[in-house]
């Protein structure tokens, strides 16, 4: 599956000042976490995991999850289903470059996240909420 993403959402995806992932337990509710590295493959997103807790927990038991991202005030709002790794090809390619670029960090995993919708989430009364893509 190719994500095939408006060039203009790869820009904010890959540029993003902002990044916030948001998952959800029927028990505990709605929680947001800040997110620091996130990669644009052809058909999915990675989310490095150097610490989610409750993120994990949430994302076991209800794999639908929703990330924000913005530069200025553009962005856009992902909705995808998550999966989480701790070893495998993606794991080992996100380990090898975090410790030649973050040093300081230890992966605990990676999360991949198959978006199927994408609302752009601007400071634009025309934009806002606005469905700029749908697998």
């Amino acid at each position: 599956m190719s994500l095939s993403l408006p060039v203009e959402c790869v820009d904010i995806l890959t540029n993003a000042e902002g990044k916030a992932l948001a998952t959800q337990h029927v028990d505990d509710g709605v929680h947001v976490v800040p997110v620091s590295v996130l990669y644009v493959h052809e058909d999915h997103l990675t989310l490095v995991n150097f610490f989610m807790g409750q993120t994990l927990k949430n994302i076991e038991a209800d794999s639908a999850v929703s990330l924000a991202v913005w530069r200025g005030l553009s962005g856009y709002q992902i909705k995808a289903t998550a999966t989480h790794y701790t070893d495998g090809a993606l794991f080992d390619e996100v380990v090898t470059t975090i410790a030649d670029t973050m040093p300081e960090r230890t992966v605990q995993g990676v999360l991949t996240l198959e978006p199927h919708t994408i609302f752009d989430i601007s400071a634009d009364r025309e934009r806002a909420g606005a469905l700029v893509w749908s697998a």
